[in-house]
């Protein structure tokens, strides 16, 4: 007598438990990669804004008071920051004036640093506040005097002075 029917129980048995091997198995995984740029073009670029200076009341005698301006540019950014001369008919960046009643004058100077000695004007390599960026705001300061012994009309004088940032 031969045994027939469990060599083919077990062929069968181990073909089965190859398939579901097979079956159960992962797939093989391929991949592919490429590569590119990320780019971005930094443009030099500079912010301004200011603080109005007051002086007060004025009785004659010399007053001395102070204001800022706030700066930022890109890292790096070199610039120059100009005082115009104001909107007082004839006022020049050396001889500023504050115009009143009957368009009287109040004169007043403004200056780079606290002891007077450099005029804050307009032109860039002369007289302008120079500075580089570093991408945080920074404060300037500009140091303003009300000339004494002046006695124009009593009433409110004012002047517009436009700071330009040149880089």
């Amino acid at each position: 007598m031969t045994i027939r029917s469990k060599p083919l129980v077990l062929i069968g048995t181990t073909a089965a438990m190859a398939a579901v091997a097979l079956w159960n198995r992962p797939a093989d995984a391929s991949t592919a990669t490429t590569t590119f740029n990320v780019t971005a073009t930094v443009q030099a670029t500079c912010l301004i804004s200011g603080n109005n200076l007051a002086f007060g009341t004025y009785s004659g005698s010399a007053i001395g008071m102070t204001t800022t301006l706030s700066v930022t540019c890109t890292n790096g950014t070199t610039y120059n920051v100009g005082l115009n001369a104001g909107t007082a008919s004839g006022a020049t960046v050396t001889t500023r004036a504050m115009t009143g009643p009957a368009s009287a004058t109040l004169n007043y100077a403004m200056y780079q640093d606290s002891g007077h000695a450099a005029n804050w004007g307009n032109t860039v390599g002369t007289d302008t506040k120079s500075g580089t960026g570093n991408g945080s705001a920074q404060t300037l300061t500009i140091y303003g005097e009300l000339t004494a012994s002046q006695y124009p009309a009593p009433g409110s004088y004012s002047d517009t002075i436009t700071a330009t940032i040149t880089y």
